[in-house]
């Protein structure tokens, strides 16, 4: 499977110019994903054999059969078919495949090698006349310091920072401040010999300089700027390492104590700028509408004759909306109609989705395309996935690591680090390349968003396994993931369904809207159709139960309920979804959590509404693994439930809207790993927990954060989790 991955990383960035290629690599990763199933199988027969083991009092004939042989033989015989089917399409692909002579990458990411100039004519541009003034006010600030000051100008492809520069370096102003200007496109690989060669070549177009050890370029580069005023431009960086910058500085920096030269840099990740420079970088924001269409209209009509089609304008007016104020779309858009009179065409494009419109080399979807292919390969398995969602959707980062968690798409968690760590530093790695737009923070989670372009460009990447449903569509795809169902009309299981049979996430969107029955179905046809079904959410329905048969989906890591507030039990079948490793119950009617819950091993994530008075004692052995528990709306909740010092591993501990919890468990002090408590609105809680013991001395915890929140019975803070922790932020 690692070989098989490695080759299909070469075959996806060939494929584009490869039809044949393109066919054969569906092929490829279809058997990828058998595989992965296959894996996945005796994943789950070894938590069925450990469970089976860890609960003896359920069957003990059960456990004396499992003690002798590893597997049941029917399990064996049946595994055995399905890799002998794996090898044998191997097999019958290798001759097609090995024709494509591709070898296996490792995964280092490398940017397509562009080219920029430093000309540009002011009339083209609109609507960037303030950035310009705050860059020349910025090159015009003097500095006092050794190294040359770093302007980073950061934002998403296609927003208009190479013009920006352009703009910049071309003013008059700037002309007579600098003497000495250089325009480099860096690009590709930041490599030290290939930058010295081209601003040697820069300031003295004469020289060359192709044979030139490095020591000989670094003094011929000393030598032509020393005493000199100079502004260089580094535009289009991708370089994340800093050692190979702090190089090109040292060779740059003032020899007597200050530097009047300045350096700008344009890059579409923040982490770049951070490493090139101290100050706050320039983020270039999107055009205001009025100046969008103004660009459109240059582009798709020759001068003047846009007033003779006042009723292409309305039309385009909608068509620029999309592009969502970043230049580069507008362009695209507007070069296609250009000469168009048609409506129909205008209409077409106003209609279609920007990802499936033809486009060249230096159009909106080429240019964002570089930042997907810089990505390093889990990176982008997680930016297609984001895809599933409507367009405008606010993200919430624990349902979104919670998906990628279920489907495998996170890296195996370096020491000291859980999976929730890996998909936070996953979601900060895409926010720093300016590819998600974070929103609200709420201290445990946090929402955000993704521009339409950058959904247009998952959507293009996602290579159909992202699908959106509803009671119209009717083209099949073998290769559809993942589903997201979404329709306010939606009556009866649309017919498309049936014909999957790959699905691993399912999200029903809007399920208030839908009917019981509806529902009902689609649940049943999930059960039924999709046997390696790795999440399922469906929220806000009017669902009355689940049926037992979901006990069937063994390979089911996340289920989300909330808000189905009729539902107020749990099928019996419910402890053999053994691989769930999230539940939410938020918002549901459950009367009680049943026992089969404390036998998900698995269970990292859990949320639960309860109308019970008291929770069920855990239990030693239970929730080895629970990471994150909250208690939300418990009305009735009187006290937390006993055996909670059993939770090791808790990291995250939320009480909301519990009004009638008075107090917190002693028991709270065995919790090494707690990080984040927060209470909020439990109104006649009382947190006074003082150190008693002579063992409270000595407490080694680990909390950072404690929330309380509209809590109207406040007297005392728990000193005995505060003093035991020296962790706190």
């Amino acid at each position: 499977m690692f070989s098989i991955k490695a080759v299909l990383l070469d075959a996806e960035r060939q494929q584009h110019q490869n039809e044949k290629l393109r066919l054969c690599m569906w092929k490829l990763r279809n058997i990828f994903y058998d595989a992965e199933d296959v894996i996945d199988n005796f994943k789950c027969e070894a938590l069925r054999k450990q469970d089976a083991i860890s609960h003896p009092v359920i069957n003990n004939l059960k456990v004396r059969v499992l003690g002798s042989c590893c597997l049941p033989l029917s399990f064996s015989s049946k595994m055995s078919h399905k890799i002998k089917d794996i090898n044998r399409r191997l097999g019958e692909l290798a001759t097609e495949w090995n024709s494509f002579a591709l070898s296996q990458c490792n995964d280092s990411r490398h940017v397509f090698r562009r080219e920029t100039i430093s000309f540009v004519d002011s009339s083209d541009v609109i609507g960037r006349d303030e950035d310009k003034e705050n860059i020349i006010s910025m090159l015009m600030k003097p500095s006092e310091d050794q190294n040359v000051p770093v302007i980073p100008i950061v934002g998403l492809g296609g927003l208009g920072k190479t013009t920006l520069d352009q703009l910049a370096f071309n003013d008059d102003r700037v002309t007579s401040l600098f003497p000495l200007k250089i325009w480099i496109c860096v690009s590709e690989e930041f490599d030290l010999s290939r930058l010295l060669k081209l601003i040697i070549q820069s300031v003295n177009k004469e020289e060359r300089c192709d044979d030139s050890t490095l020591d000989a370029l670094q003094a011929r580069l000393r030598s032509l700027l020393n005493d000199k005023k100079f502004l260089l431009v580094l535009d289009d960086v991708w370089n994340e390492n800093k050692a190979k910058w702090v190089e090109l500085r040292n060779l740059l920096r003032s020899t007597d104590g200050f530097s009047p030269s300045k350096i700008i840099v344009t890059t579409r990740t923040l982490k770049v700028a951070s490493i090139m420079s101290s100050i706050p970088p320039y983020e270039l924001k999107g055009l205001r509408l009025e100046d969008c269409l103004t660009l459109f209209t240059k582009w798709a009509f020759n001068d003047g004759d846009e007033r003779h089609y006042p009723n292409l304008i309305r039309i385009g007016e909608e068509i620029v909306k999309k592009c969502k104020g970043v230049p580069l779309a507008v362009r695209t858009l507007g070069s296609l109609l250009f000469q168009k009179t048609d409506e129909s065409d205008w209409i077409y494009i106003g209609e279609s989705e920007i990802w499936r419109l033809e486009q060249h080399e230096n159009d909106i979807l080429p240019v964002l395309k570089l930042s997907y292919n810089h990505l390093p390969s889990h990176l982008q398995r997680c930016l297609a996935f984001l895809s599933l969602y409507k367009k405008d959707e606010i993200y919430s980062s624990d349902r979104v690591i919670c998906l990628w968690m279920a489907n495998g798409l996170l890296e195996h968690p370096k020491q000291n680090q859980e999976w929730e760590d890996v998909g936070k530093r996953y979601l900060n790695e895409l926010q720093s390349r300016c590819l998600i737009e974070m929103g609200h923070d709420f201290g445990l989670v946090f929402t955000f968003k993704m521009h339409d372009l950058v959904h247009d460009l998952a959507l293009d990447v996602s290579q159909k396994e992202c699908k959106t449903v509803n009671s119209e569509t009717e083209t099949d795809d073998e290769n559809v993931r993942h589903l997201l169902l979404c329709d306010e009309k939606l009556v009866g299981v649309p017919r498309v369904l049936e014909e999957m049979k790959n699905v691993r996430t399912v999200i029903i969107q809007d399920a208030l809207k839908g009917s019981r029955t509806t529902h009902e179905s689609l649940i049943n046809l999930c059960v039924s159709n999709f046997k390696y079904l790795r999440a399922l959410e469906i929220r806000q329905s009017l669902l009355t139960a689940l049926p037992n048969s979901i006990g069937t989906l063994k390979h089911l890591r996340e289920l989300d309920l909330v808000g189905c507030w009729i539902i107020d039990e749990l099928p019996r079948s419910f402890d053999k979804l053994r691989s769930l490793q999230s539940l939410n119950l938020g918002d549901t009617g459950l009367k009680q959590l049943p026992d089969s819950v404390q036998r998900l091993i698995e269970l990292r994530h859990l949320v639960i509404t309860i109308t019970a008075t008291h929770l069920k004692e855990i239990r030693a052995g239970c929730w080895t693994s629970l990471q994150y528990l909250e208690l939300r709306y418990c009305m009735e909740l009187e006290c937390l439930p006993e055996g909670m010092q059993y939770l090791k591993s808790l990291r995250t501990l939320v009480l909301g809207g519990c009004v009638k919890l008075v107090s917190l468990p002693r028991s709270l002090k065995f919790l090494t790993k707690l990080e984040h408590l927060e209470i909020v609105m439990c109104h006649r809680i009382n947190l006074k927990m003082e150190p008693e013991e002579e063992e409270d001395k000595d407490l080694q915890l680990s909390l950072k954060t404690l929330s309380l929140i509209g809590l109207l019975a406040l007297g005392d803070l728990p000193r005995l989790l505060l003093q035991g922790s020296s962790t706190l932020q």
